[in-house]
This record gives structure tokens, sequence and C-alpha cells, in this order.
């Protein structure tokens, strides 16, 4: 059975892989390709449909990406969004100019509920608006089909040539119906039947990594998070004991963290790998001695952490690849593609430009944290790690604000360890998408035991979040925060005073530093 695919045309857009991912949320397997391949490669793909990113270009500047006109030629519904429905509008006879008053953020826009996106959707809605130009005039046969106090054409539609746009990002969770209007487009516009699993996924990846890997050597790198869990699992499916596990405690981990690593993947684990673990806690103590700019600390950690694997694979022999558990999120945040960078996680913009090895090998690139699960359940990992905490590469080195000291590392571990389990006792755990314990650079006067202090500040944070794009700040119980605040002062050495913090992403990032 031939598998069903909407491919998106990527102009630009940070969002082009999370229009993706509500694709298959739908059920609907879905592929991103730039906005300029091929009429022959987009065609032999057979799409059902075609979505066209936004992008931070105008449409009428020199050097905007524009499409092959023939696109619109092939009878495949087309869903132009925000730049891509500017795009249509454009290349098809409408105006685009810059608007008088520039829309950001959350929008009230009335809809046509009779038009093909809208259906079952409110005559009013939310939706996330983020453009500086705007159609100005829509090409000949399209109707207007919404619209805001400010911008004439906020959704267009041509039946007749199965093309369909809107100003808005429907792919973002604060445009409240948006998910609607995507499974309106797939499912009844492009007519998808909506039966592609996760488990497609899972079985195409383990037959393409063997093909690449052949008969070569594979080391992963283990941290024991979820997402290189999922890579070591994915890879021991696909080449057995050609795959080396290399775990590297550089002593930034959470509390007993190395030690319950080793105990799930070592010898002794419930899995048959090749697990090597590397306590390097004084290598990299050393290495950030004196750094304090939060950047430099997530590039040295991450050309030491491919230093090591350096240096286990030449002990192995011949290792041609290195796997990581390289997620979406990170790919965007690193800033690679297109998009600004937010932070170099450590296995993307924090690898150095020269390593040891053949070919690195990210087989969950393009996914996001919750689908990272799914494939994981459907690898047959246990919940309980599948549904862990997720930890950054970098570990504790980015929720220490300042230098990093095996004294600080102390404190945070304590600190963290005392937040989580409290969160855990109180059992709101569950909605939290991440929640930890982060060490600031402050000190301030405070009073314990009748004596003065002059110690630091913890700051606590929890999110909740389904994609780790955007996240909003947790509203935990104020008992909860006074219970973990009194145990934390009087527990943990060093610290009197204990913040939260509320700020959501965007602006902040998830972590901290």
């Amino acid at each position: 059975m031939e598998r069903e695919m909407i491919v998106v045309l990527d102009f630009g857009g940070q969002y082009n892989q999370l229009i993706a991912r509500r694709v298959r949320e739908c059920s609907v397997y879905c592929e991103v390709h730039p906005y300029n391949m091929s009429m022959e490669a987009l065609k032999a793909l057979n799409p059902k449909g075609i979505i066209f990113t936004g992008g931070p270009n105008s449409v009428y500047g020199e050097d905007s990406p524009l499409c092959d006109k023939e696109v619109f030629e092939l009878g495949v519904p087309i869903m132009g969004i925000c730049y891509g429905s500017q795009l249509m509008a454009h290349m098809l006879g409408g105006s685009v100019a810059t608007a008088p008053v520039s829309e950001y953020g959350k929008t009230e826009v009335t809809v046509d509920t009779g038009a093909a996106l809208f259906n079952g959707v409110t005559d009013k809605t939310i939706c996330w608006m983020s453009h500086t130009d705007y159609i100005e005039k829509a090409p000949a046969e399209f109707t207007i089909t919404a619209h805001t106090p400010v911008c004439p054409v906020a959704a267009m539609e041509c039946p007749k040539r199965k093309l369909y746009a809107v100003q808005f990002h429907p792919e973002v969770m604060h445009t409240q119906e948006g998910m609607k209007m995507l499974s309106n487009f797939v499912l009844n516009v492009c007519g998808c039947k909506g039966d592609w699993k996760m488990d497609s996924f899972v079985e195409s990846s383990i037959k393409a990594i063997r093909e690449k890997v052949g008969n070569g050597k594979v080391l992963c790198a283990l941290s024991g998070g979820v997402d290189s869990s999922v890579a070591a699992v994915l890879l021991a499916k696909a080449v057995g004991k050609q795959l080396t596990c290399v775990f590297v405690d550089h002593g930034l981990l959470r509390k007993n963290e190395g030690d319950e690593v080793e105990a799930v993947f070592g010898p002794n684990g419930s899995y048959d790998l090749n697990f090597v673990r590397v306590n390097a806690q004084e290598r990299f103590y050393s290495k950030l001695s004196g750094v304090t700019e939060p950047e430099e600390k997530r590039k040295i950690i991450g050309e030491e952490f491919i230093r090591v694997f350096e240096e286990e694979a030449r002990k192995i022999g011949a290792v041609d690849y290195l796997v990581q558990g390289t997620i979406y999120p990170d790919v965007i945040e690193s800033g690679l593609g297109k998009s600004a960078v937010i932070k170099s996680h450590h296995n993307v913009g924090g690898l150095p430009d020269c390593v040891d090895f053949k070919e690195i090998i990210e087989p969950l690139r393009l996914l996001f944290k919750d689908e990272v699960r799914k494939a994981g359940l459907e690898l047959g990992i246990p919940e309980y790690l599948v549904y862990r905490q997720p930890f950054p590469g970098p570990g504790l080195g980015v929720r220490i604000v300042g230098e990093v000291t095996a004294e600080k590392v102390r404190i945070v571990q304590d600190a963290d360890y005392i937040y989580r389990e409290e969160i855990a006792k109180a059992g709101v755990d569950k909605g939290l998408g991440q929640y930890f314990a982060a060490l600031t650079n402050m000190r301030s006067v405070g009073c314990m035991g009748d004596e003065r202090t002059y110690d630091y500040a913890v700051a606590l944070r929890a999110v909740t979040t389904s994609d780790f794009m955007t996240a909003e700040a947790a509203e935990l119980p104020w008992e909860v925060i006074g219970k973990v605040t009194s145990r934390i002062v009087n527990e943990v050495k060093g610290v009197n005073r204990v913040l939260y913090d509320c700020t959501g992403k965007p602006p902040a990032t998830i972590e901290f530093e």
C-alpha cells in the first residue's frame, strides 16, 4: 500500500518542522523539502497536498524565495501560511504590500465558517499573527474567507484550483483552533485517510540505518536522557553488537544519575548493549574553570564530549559513525538552517569544526519531544524511562549561572533533588513538561539561627509544554513551593533564598542560563 504524504515546502520559516509535526498528528506522513526543489522531484513524491511555510522575506524583495509557478498547475491542493499565503497572492496576480499596521501575537480573526478550512471553527477565533506585509488584494477567482480590522485578507481560497491561504500561523498552539484548520486541509481538502502511525517511522528508520551503516562500527553518545536512550535502542535494533554506547559522566549530572544510567544500560541492565562509562568529572571542571558566558560553556562542553568520544572510539577501533539523540528543538535553537542562534546545543551547534568520525547519525533530528516518546514506546522502552524528566546534554553546566565549580554543582544537585522529590510527592508532576532547580550567581544577606548569612539564591523552574518550542510557566500550588523552599534553605548548605521563575518561552528559554 502506497503511503499518503503531505509535502511542506520551506521558505525559511522557523516553524517548518512544527507544521510537519501537526500534519503527523493528523496521522498523515509529512516531509519538509526546500522551496526550490525540482518539479520532477516533487512529482516523484506524489503528494496528496502541499503546504507553503512562512518566512522572513517580503515577496516583492529582490532575493525573495519564489517557487516554480508550475506547482499551481499540478492539481494538488496547496495551503499557504503567512509568507506562503502572500507568495500565492503575489504569483497569481494579487497584490502584496507593507501593512499600514503590523500584527504580532494573538489576534481575533473573523472567519467564514462555510469555507473549507474553517469547517467547525467558531466565527471569531483567536489566531497567532506575525507579519509586516499583508495581502492588499486577493487574486482573481479567490474568495476572501477571513479578516481582521487591519488585515483585509486574513485568509482566502479558490476551491476550483484547490488553493487555500491563511495570513496567520495555524501550526502554533496560540492559534486556538489551528489543528482543526490543518485537519480540515489534510483530511477533508486533500482527502487523506489518516492511517499513518509512529511505528512506520521506527520501521523505516531501522531499515535506513541498517543500509547506511552496513558492516561499520557505531558509537552512540548515551546521556541516559529520553532522546539519547531512544536513539540508542533504535540503533541497537538496527545494528546490534556493531553498536557501542558511551556514557560520559561529566560531573554535571543530577544527583545519583550516573549510577542510575549505568543500572539501566550497563552490564546488569535491561539491554544487551556494549556499554562504556567514562568518569570525566575533573576533566570537564578544569575546562570550565573561570568561564562564565553560557554560550562559551556550551561550546566547551560540546567539544569535550566529542574529544572523549573520539578517544573511546580509538580504543574500540575503526568506528565510522557517531550517533546522537538530537531532536528538532535543539536544531532550531542552535541556529542551523536559516533560524537565529538562541543557544548552542552540545550535540548540534556545540560541535567542533573537525570531528574524527566518518559521519554523524541523528535519527530523531526531525522529531519533537512528544514524538520521540511515542517512538520510544514503539521500541518497547519502559514508560518510566520514556517519560523521565528531560535533561540537557551540558547538564548542570547550563543550570549554574556564572562559573561552574564542584561546590556549585553540589548545591544545585541537592536543591534539585529536593524539588523533584516534593513535586512527585505532591502528585503535580504529571502535567509538567519540565521542572528543575537552577543556581543563580546572586548572593544576598540572610539571617539563619540569629546569625548573618551571605549565600546563594536558588531558582525553581517548572513549565507546561507539548513540543518544547513554546512553554508556559506552571502555576504550582503555593504550599508545594513553600515546602520546597523550607527544605532547601534548611538542608542545602550555601543557600539562603529561593525564587520561582514565572517566565514563559518566549521570551525566556526553558533552561535557565
